[in-house]
C-alpha cells in the first residue's frame, strides 16, 4: 500500500466519523461516576452518556467517589457540548464532552488522573500523553502505586 493510498483511507476514516457524530447542547443534570452523566436535551428528553475514550474507577474502587466528585465540579448543573459517536453495549450514548469555553472534558479526567485511557476503543497520542504526564506527576489514582484498571476489577467483581 502506498502512502497516497493510506493517506485517502485515513481521511475517509475521519469524514465518516465527522459524518456520523452528532453534536447538541445539553445540561448537565446527573454524574454517576467519573466517566458517565446524565443530560437534559434542549427538547427536555434526558439522555445518560458515557465519556468516550477513558475509562474512571468505579465507585466501589480506589478513587472511584474521588473521580466523580471531579468530574461533577467540572460539569454538573453546566451546559456542555455533545459529540456523540454511538452507543456502547448498555445502550448509553458515547460523547465527547466540551464546556462552552471548548475544555475537552474526557480528555480533562485524564489529565487530572481520574481516568485511564481505554486504549481499547482510542486510536492516537491524545489520551496516552494525557496518562502518561498524569502518571509521571502521581495525579489522582496515580498516587497508588498499583491502581487496579476499571477493567480489571470489573472482571474481579463478578
Amino acid at each position: 500500500m502506498n502512502i497516497r493510498h493510506s493517506i485517502c483511507i485515513t481521511l475517509l476514516i475521519v469524514l465518516a466519523r465527522l459524518l456520523s457524530a452528532e453534536e447538541q447542547l445539553t445540561k448537565v443534570v446527573g454524574v454517576h461516576d467519573g466517566d458517565t452523566i446524565s443530560v437534559l436535551t434542549t427538547s427536555k428528553t434526558e439522555l445518560k452518556i458515557r465519556l468516550a475514550g477513558i475509562d474512571a474507577p468505579e465507585l466501589k474502587q480506589a478513587f472511584g467517589s474521588k473521580a466523580r466528585q471531579a468530574l461533577s465540579g467540572m460539569i454538573f448543573g453546566k451546559t456542555v457540548r455533545l459529540v456523540i459517536s454511538g452507543k456502547d453495549h448498555y445502550g448509553r450514548s458515547l460523547a465527547e464532552v466540551y464546556t462552552l469555553d471548548n475544555t475537552f472534558i474526557n480528555l480533562e479526567m485524564v489529565k487530572l488522573g481520574y481516568a485511564w485511557d481505554y486504549v481499547r476503543f482510542t486510536k492516537g497520542k491524545l489520551f496516552k500523553d494525557a496518562e502518561a504526564a498524569a502518571r509521571a506527576g502521581r495525579k489522582g489514582l496515580w498516587q497508588d502505586d498499583k491502581p487496579i484498571p476499571p477493567w480489571e476489577w470489573r472482571k474481579e467483581e463478578k
